[in-house]
């Protein structure tokens, strides 16, 4: 064997007087025995560094190391051994956490697929991180189970001035005073550039030195969960972005092309050397749950994952998140645009295992009756009554039934599902930022449609989930904003355009006037939050924290069950929702996004109060509190006001002697 370099400072030959010089380092072990937490990458251990890498298109594979990010300079070279089916490795024993590396293939020296941090990008060297060495708190934290969340999504650049993982940590206090009680955050792998959603990230394992470096979001994580707040992070395992992405240098079977993938090339979970492709994604899943302490994932764009293999890759997926959780509740939640509800029944059943599905139906119905357009994908939607009960009720509005828009049916049956298997919205990160000035829904309808929906939202048996700075009603709006080199970003502009060209209104010149850049920097700095409206806009904060409350604190609306909620129609746009309890205490939401309905006689057996109480007014969105104008009896010897752009909760009391209705609260 040819002599050691030892990896440390008093004994390293002094290459910085060697620009550019390269020194041969070999090891003394293979490491076959080194205790690997994850398949491939480098990992930390008392006896050096192991580096794994998965590369059958190389002959060869080095690593270069340094302890400066500019490894042409100095850089210590170590030739890895090769292993069956394409893959190298080494231990260094004297490597250590904080130095750069690079992996030396055939084709050039390329940045880690499994890198850990990307100090300098995706396109620098990555950084040989020690995960063990962050100090946990949370070892009484139990997890995040499916019964009972209350979701925020949150985009970190935007979401505080600073866009770090450091400053979100400071407001958990208050969002968990609000009561929120899972984070669920965007996607955050790193990505080229200095601000972007995350959905076109390249290095799936680092987080993105935007926020911070990994020890800042296991301290996020940390402080959440002293907060009693669990997070999950949206993934993205349907494509990889385009910049940055080095994937094909060292197997271009990482792709496939069998299929069509409406942002780039299809993932390879199902062809010629699948498994190498299917173990990277499983292992991502774990490592955000093992090595971050994440209490779960939502998965991006479901329909875009494509595998014909017996068990599909998102099964698999599921699975080694609940392993990972190591005993910890663990919270899965899809985004599914074809509305495949197989994807959260149990394994047994044939489904998938997943605990949750975004509906994108409840969504649109919402958003027609709240503002009153129906163009492009919402054209399916009246907005009526009917459909809000029935999306309330029953999950997905379109489950097999032809969709106009595509024209084609739509949709899996969903009816045997519990209702919490539904994460319903008014707000999310696509539905603000299509539109043309990224509004919010507050700014889209009046103040008591939009507290009437809001309460409906927060009350109904359904996972709620709120956008950032909903609860405050922020004034910033949210678009869709991508720092790509110049040639990227004219396609990614133009292909935006595009998109938005289905809304017929946007299409005129005088919108297309209007529609902002994505690349430029005061579109991302326009969509900052800020906090001081949480007192400015109180009213709205008001409102949010009194409902979130009665959903925690109120026996029947705490504990949503399957087929615990029926509704009647009651106007052209008023209805009612009953919640029913065990003990027959059952509540009654009213919702009115219309004019005042009085109705002398009712023919709906829903409004019957429990044999021998009446209703009495629990909760009103007219209250003076959050903006409201006050509200009036609704009930009067028989007869029912039903209050214009309005909800009123309604819970039972007893009668009071011989037959007469007691005093009213």
């Amino acid at each position: 064997e040819s002599p050691i370099i030892p990896m440390n400072t008093n004994s390293r030959t002094p290459l910085e007087e060697k620009p550019g010089a390269v020194s041969t380092l070999k090891t003394q072990s293979s490491g076959d025995n080194f205790p690997r937490r994850l398949p491939i990458g480098a990992e930390v251990g008392s006896s050096g560094v192991h580096f794994r890498v998965w590369a059958p298109k190389s002959k060869r594979a080095s690593v270069l190391i340094s302890e400066t990010a500019d490894l042409s300079r100095t850089a210590w070279l170590a030739e890895m051994e090769p292993e069956r089916d394409g893959y190298f490795s080494l231990l260094v024993p004297d490597a250590s956490p904080g130095l750069f590396y690079k992996f030396r293939l055939d084709s050039g020296d390329f940045p880690d697929p499994v890198s850990r941090f990307q100090p300098e990008g995706p396109h620098g060297p990555s950084q040989i991180i020690d995960p063990a060495s962050y100090p946990w708190k949370d070892a009484n934290w139990r997890g995040a189970p499916r019964a009972g969340q209350v979701i925020y999504e949150m985009h970190l650049g935007t979401f505080t001035k600073e866009g770090t993982f450091a400053a979100a940590a400071e407001q958990l206090p208050k969002l968990a005073e609000l009561g929120i009680t899972l984070l669920e955050l965007m996607p955050v792998a790193d990505f080229p550039g200095r601000f972007g959603w995350g959905y076109d990230g390249v290095n799936l394992f680092a987080p993105t030195r935007l926020y911070g470096r990994p020890d800042d979001l296991r301290f996020f994580v940390d402080r959440a969960h002293h907060f009693r707040l669990g997070v999950i992070l949206d993934v993205v395992y349907n494509h990889i972005g385009p910049d940055g992405n080095y994937l094909k240098h060292f197997s271009t079977d990482y792709f496939s092309h069998r299929y069509s993938n409406e942002w780039g090339e299809a993932l390879n979970f199902d062809g010629e050397n699948s498994e190498p492709v299917r173990e990277f994604f499983i292992s991502n899943a774990r490592y955000w749950i093992d090595e971050f302490h994440l209490d779960g994932l939502r998965l991006d764009a479901t329909q875009q994952i494509f595998d014909s293999s017996a068990k599909h890759i998102v099964q698999e997926i599921g699975q080694a998140v609940r392993v990972a959780g190591a005993g910890r509740a663990t919270y899965i939640v899809a985004e599914n645009e074809s509305q495949e509800s197989g994807l959260v029944r149990s394994v047994s059943a044939g489904g998938y295992g997943l605990d949750a599905l975004w509906n994108d139906d409840f969504h649109h119905t919402a958003k027609v009756a709240l503002a009153g357009r129906g163009e492009a994908y919402y054209s399916d939607y009246r907005g009526t009554p009917q459909e809000i009960l029935s999306a309330i009720k029953w999950g997905y509005l379109f489950q097999g039934q032809r969709y106009a828009w595509q024209k084609k049916p739509r949709g899996k049956p969903a009816l045997d599902l519990h209702p919490e298997q539904f994460v319903i919205f008014l707000e999310n990160h696509d539905q603000i930022a299509n539109s043309l000035h990224g509004t919010r829904v507050h700014q889209r309808t009046s103040p008591g449609r939009f507290r009437a929906f809001t309460a409906l939202v927060l009350l109904g048996p359904n996972t709620p989930m709120l956008f950032q700075g909903q609860e405050f009603a922020a004034s910033a709006p949210f678009f869709y904003f991508a720092d790509h080199n110049p040639e990227l970003a004219k396609l990614v502009s133009k292909g935006r355009r595009e998109f938005l060209s289905q809304f017929a209104s946007i299409t005129t010149s005088e919108a297309q006037c209007m529609l902002v850049d994505p690349e430029l920097e005061s579109t991302f700095r326009r969509c900052k939050l800020d906090f001081s409206e949480r007192e400015t806009h109180g009213e709205v904060s008001n409102l949010h924290r009194d409902l979130l409350r009665l959903r925690r604190e109120d026996p029947v609306l705490s504990r949503p069950k399957r087929l615990g909620v029926d509704g009647a129609v009651l106007g052209p746009e008023a209805f009612v929702v009953r919640f029913f309890a065990e003990d027959g205490q059952d509540r009654l939401l009213l919702v009115n996004l219309g004019c005042d309905l009085r109705l002398d006689s009712v023919a709906e057996p829903l409004l019957a109060p429990p044999e021998q109480c009446r209703w009495k007014v629990e909760w009103s969105s007219e209250s003076c509190l959050y903006g409201g104008g006050g509200t009036p009896p609704i009930e009067v010897e028989g007869s029912w006001f039903i209050l214009g752009q309005a909800a009123v909760l309604m819970s039972p009391e007893p009668e009071g002697k011989n037959g007469k209705a007691g005093p009213q609260n």
